[in-house]
């Protein structure tokens, strides 16, 4: 299972929040680079990037501090939060990302999600999820699309998406393990899918029990805040998700 740290950019630091409130924010680096670095050279394969300014404000606004993570590292990198039109995704993928997160407008214009399908490879689009209590929720968190969580990634799983971040909303940033059961279920909707799990992961047992689950499409996880604040290190983790 991959293991893929995040780094979350609001005003050009990188932050975490709890349950994706804006009001309860840690600040941990001035410098995202810096951060990406400490994660590559700790054995990252793959980095997940949030802008979450862009995310409340509906465009992209913290593609310098991309650029520079992009540019200050070897691996690929993915990026969500915001990104809304064809210019935001060519404006993104300039800034040297390798793979384009749509949440919020694959929710509010799926057709805009199967013309890019077309456009681009598939493997440069993929669509989060963020779910609470079983429902799809956009802009940033902030909003309820009413949008059955599941329904919707099945929706995407027949249009030819083939990777969907699931986040679940209630677990992210409580170090508290992920909701298993929903993964579960997820996997078994869109098998043709490669899943990765978002939300909850501070452990070698959470690592144990995503792999315990014995979802062939379960791709990964991401994990946050337990690495920024030493609950667990990523070679604790990927040592456990190599064996």
């Amino acid at each position: 299972m991959l293991i893929i740290p995040a780094v979350d950019i609001r005003g050009g630091k990188c932050v975490r929040l709890k349950q994706g409130d804006y009001n309860q924010e840690t600040v941990y680096s001035d410098t995202p680079a810096e951060e990406a670095k400490r994660w590559v050279e700790q054995g990252a394969k793959f980095l997940h990037l949030v802008d979450l300014d862009g995310a409340k404000a509906g465009h992209p606004v913290n593609l310098e501090a991309v650029s520079a993570i992009c540019g200050a590292i070897d691996i690929p990198c993915e990026l969500g939060g915001g990104i809304r039109t064809p210019g935001d995704i060519q404006a993104v993928l300039h800034a040297g990302v390798s793979r384009v997160i749509l949440g919020t407008v694959a929710c509010e214009n799926p057709e805009l999600v199967a013309d890019l399908l077309e456009e681009l490879s598939p493997e440069k689009i993929v669509i989060g999820i963020d779910a609470k209590n079983g429902k799809a929720a956009t802009r940033g968190w902030l909003e309820d699309s009413g949008l059955d969580a599941f329904k919707l990634a099945e929706k995407f799983a027949e249009m030819g998406v083939r990777r969907i971040i699931y986040t679940d909303i209630t677990t992210d940033g409580m170090l508290k393990g992920p909701n298993f059961s929903a993964m579960a279920e997820l996997c078994d909707r869109v098998p043709d899918c490669r899943i990765i799990a978002s939300g909850g992961v501070s452990s070698t047992e959470d690592v144990r029990q995503l792999e315990a689950l014995g979802k062939a499409n379960l791709e990964g996880a991401i994990v946050g805040k337990a690495l920024y604040d030493g609950k667990v290190t990523l070679e604790e983790l990927t040592g456990r998700a190599d064996k």
